[in-house]
């Protein structure tokens, strides 16, 4: 089986398609098409994934969102360039939103 991203928080990782389906009643660790053929799971995945790894960080700041979602492949200078691109598109969005940037905008 394949987990690359699926869904609109693009899930990853076998792990993480296990404990979604162990949650969820569902076999997506079997079957991980059923996030990207099925509407319905592709967004249950994504807030389930948001609620379990992103918010409880969210106050810690941008940089923490990055490494709840990507840490192992961006943090800790593994890919600056990436995390650079992010703290640009967030800083933007903030500047258009007007609303302040907060802390800790690398991981």
């Amino acid at each position: 089986k394949q987990y690359y991203g699926r869904g609109p928080l693009q899930l990853t990782w076998n792990y993480n398609y296990g404990l979604f389906g162990k949650e969820n009643r569902l076999d997506t660790l079997k079957n991980p098409d059923l996030v990207s053929r099925n509407g319905v799971v592709a967004w249950r995945a994504s807030l389930w994934f948001w609620m379990k790894n992103v918010r409880p960080v969210v106050k810690k700041g941008f940089g923490e969102t990055i490494r709840a979602i990507n840490g192992a492949l961006e943090c800790g200078g593994k890919n600056k360039p990436a995390v650079e691109a992010r703290v640009k598109y967030y800083t933007e969005y903030c500047k258009r939103f007007r609303i302040p940037l907060g802390p800790n905008l690398r991981c």
